[in-house]
């Protein structure tokens, strides 16, 4: 195992599969919060996950407080909630006891450096609710250098999961994609608690499709966008094109009848796409489409379960598509990153 795996477990028998994690979390090492490491593993565990990121503000993880939580089918990546002047963002993955600075805002141009630093150790720097409603926390920084966006924030300042910081940092990622997607340079979208007190573990949460259940293989998932975001463990969302009128089949490749998945590129050869989006766990959910021409589609879930819903586009007309899923208050129960139509 590299540096980046602490502890230094693998999960047992599963291998590649969707892994649930809040990557977002505080103890009463933090300011602000409430629970110790015990306390945070044992409810992450409740919660259904299957790891959770440490992210102190201003220090570094203290391995002697966290390894001996982390078991076969539990991870803990290190990491620390970078404080600056003019915004927060998250370093994921960091070494035990490293630390990254954050005394500092954006006129000091210090913040790519540190970024290098997280880089180096082939870690995830991942932009924080970056239009939190408080002091330091907008997000001022280019996101040119980061890797991820944290689109979803949890109640921690709130008493609402889905607040009206997260609907503008969801549409201004939605925004972005469009030009992003063509230079093959997007951002995937996270979510993420940042617990500090009782009852917020895991609400929202980024559901990661990695080859294991380690460090390496988790940011790898985040990093590519094989992943999508939950309000709970019960949400569960399938989502995936197809070229229509060919066999079946698995993968990325260029042939008719190929199937992509969240976070994959589809090669379309022109041909008509169908999108499926199957919903369990959200009770009257409505799915919403969205592609590089803004929301496109949304249709009522059906009762069956999974309920499924279809639409039908091309690449001409889509570069990519995602997919929200909303209760009938409108508010986000989950929402994906896109499939990139070629």
């Amino acid at each position: 195992m590299t540096s980046l795996s602490f502890p230094p477990v693998r999960a047992v028998g599963r291998g590649a599969a969707w892994y649930r994690g809040d990557s977002h979390v505080h103890s009463v090492r933090s300011d602000g919060g409430e629970l110790t490491p015990e306390e945070l593993a044992l409810r992450a565990r409740a919660a259904g996950l299957d790891f959770i990121a440490t992210t102190e503000h201003k220090a570094a993880a203290e391995p002697g407080a966290w390894g001996q939580l982390a078991t076969d089918d539990f991870l803990i990546v290190l990491g620390q909630e970078v404080t600056t002047r003019t915004g927060h963002w998250l370093a994921l993955g960091l070494r035990p006891g490293q630390a990254v600075d954050w005394d500092y805002g954006v006129e000091d141009g210090l913040v790519d450096r540190c970024l290098d630093q997280v880089h180096r150790e082939r870690g995830l720097c991942v932009v924080a609710h970056p239009h939190a409603p408080y002091p330091t926390g907008g997000f001022m920084y280019s996101f040119e250098g980061f890797d991820v966006v944290e689109v979803w924030n949890g109640s921690w300042t709130s008493d609402q999961p889905w607040q009206a910081d997260n609907e503008v940092a969801l549409a201004a990622w939605g925004r972005s994609l469009a030009a992003d997607v063509r230079t093959g340079s997007w951002r995937p979208a996270m979510g993420n608690s940042d617990t500090h007190w009782e009852g917020q573990i895991g609400t929202p949460h980024t559901v990661v499709f990695a080859e294991e259940l380690s460090t390496e293989a988790i940011l790898a998932g985040i990093r590519s966008g094989r992943s999508w975001i939950a309000e709970s463990a019960a949400v569960r969302v399938s989502f995936t094109a197809r070229v229509e009128g060919g066999v079946d089949g698995v993968g990325t490749g260029a042939e008719a009848g190929v199937e992509a998945g969240v976070g994959e590129r589809l090669a379309t050869r022109g041909g008509r796409v169908e999108v499926r989006v199957a919903v369990q766990g959200v009770p009257a959910a409505t799915v919403s489409f969205h592609t590089d021409r803004e929301r496109v589609h949304r249709a009522a879930v059906p009762g069956d379960e999974p309920g499924l819903v279809r639409w039908h586009t091309t690449a001409e007309d889509s570069a990519f598509v995602r997919v929200e899923v909303h209760h009938p208050d409108g508010t986000v129960a989950a929402l994906t990153n896109p499939i990139i139509l070629s």
